[in-house]
């Protein structure tokens, strides 16, 4: 007999039970989301109908219907770190092309592109190719994902943006 489907209609950037139900555990692509089933690491299946498009980070937690959390998890993914001196210039010219970047003490991380990949290493980067989980910048438009040209979402938590391109 199938297990029944969990539903969560609303997240928290962090948790507030003092254990989680379950966790799913996601890459960076599929933490953004309005209403998805996903599979969780215990073998459940969630439903998350969220009032709107949000992106879920990596700590924070999916409130279920009648109680409890699912907490959210950040998958392993694979990116490029890069390093070298000049680490801010690096960044600089990353964010100048809205690559979305986690940005660590003597560290840089993206995901894997190998157009992105060259220009850093003309510039004198060294880039290497690693598999770990994907935090990125939030920027100054949404917490959570950097400066997209997704104009459909709403404002959540500070989340929305409105200019014009």
């Amino acid at each position: 007999m199938n297990a029944p489907v969990l539903t969560a209609r609303a997240y928290h950037g962090h948790a507030h039970a003092a254990a989680p139900v379950d966790r799913v555990v996601l890459d960076y692509e599929a933490r953004f989301l309005r209403r998805k089933v996903l599979q969780t690491e215990g073998g459940g299946r969630l439903l998350v109908d969220l009032a709107q498009t949000t992106s879920l980070e990596h700590g924070g937690v999916l409130v279920l219907e009648g109680g409890g959390e699912i907490a959210v998890v950040a998958a392993a993914e694979p990116l490029l770190q890069i390093t070298g001196t000049g680490l801010l210039r690096l960044a600089w010219h990353i964010g100048n092309r809205h690559t979305p970047c986690q940005i660590e003490g003597i560290r840089l991380l993206i995901r894997r592109d190998h157009v992105i990949r060259a220009m850093l290493v003309q510039l004198g980067a060294t880039v290497e190719e690693v598999t770990e989980p994907f935090n990125p910048e939030g920027g100054a438009y949404g917490h959570g994902r950097p400066h997209s040209h997704e104009h459909g979402h709403s404002l959540h938590h500070g989340r929305g943006h409105g200019h014009e391109h």
